[in-house]
């Protein structure tokens, strides 16, 4: 496994976070203002990770919007992924929601993308609704998931089985 660092988003990380972006969802990703915004919105929680050479190589954010968490971003430079950095990153911002007593976490996710389902589906998030033609840049729909309760016994267990799945491969 890679060696990582956790900081919170600063204006720093942006190029390298815009790099990430456009090759992440193409034509129709967030802007560098989209981020600059987010640094000081105080509904949001914005993460990178960083290699031991200091470059961005994943970066995540949620708002936390009356005891929901939002998923607004995640993604992984190309390169890095099926590295187990983004189950590391969902460990993290799963545990800086309980923290902030957050209930639940939900998000919106392309239908077509079946590896970020898998994912998700991973830590307990489950398909809910669909937000018809979604996407700008095919009218793609996006399906509507979210979690159980974050706080009970049976997503901790979930949790607990992912951490110790993650720490075994080290």
């Amino acid at each position: 496994m890679i060696k990582i660092k956790l900081e919170e988003l600063k204006k720093e990380h942006i190029p390298s976070i815009m790099e990430i972006e456009s090759v992440s969802f193409g034509k129709y990703h967030w802007t560098e203002k989209s981020f600059l915004t987010e640094i000081d919105n105080k509904l949001s929680n914005y993460y990178v990770y960083k290699d031991e050479t200091g470059k961005v190589i994943s970066y995540c954010g949620f708002w936390n919007i009356l005891g929901e968490g939002h998923i607004t971003t995640f993604a992984v430079r190309e390169g890095y992924k099926r590295n187990k950095i983004a189950e590391q990153m969902m460990l993290y911002i799963i545990e800086k929601a309980k923290a902030l007593d957050i209930k639940w976490f939900t998000l919106e996710v392309r239908a077509s993308n079946l590896p970020a389902i898998n994912f998700y589906t991973k830590y307990g998030f489950e398909t809910s609704g669909i937000r018809e033609k979604y996407y700008q840049d095919n009218n793609e729909d996006a399906l509507i998931m979210w979690t159980p309760d974050i706080q009970s016994d049976k997503f901790n267990v979930l949790i607990a089985n992912n951490r110790k799945n993650i720490e075994a491969l080290n």
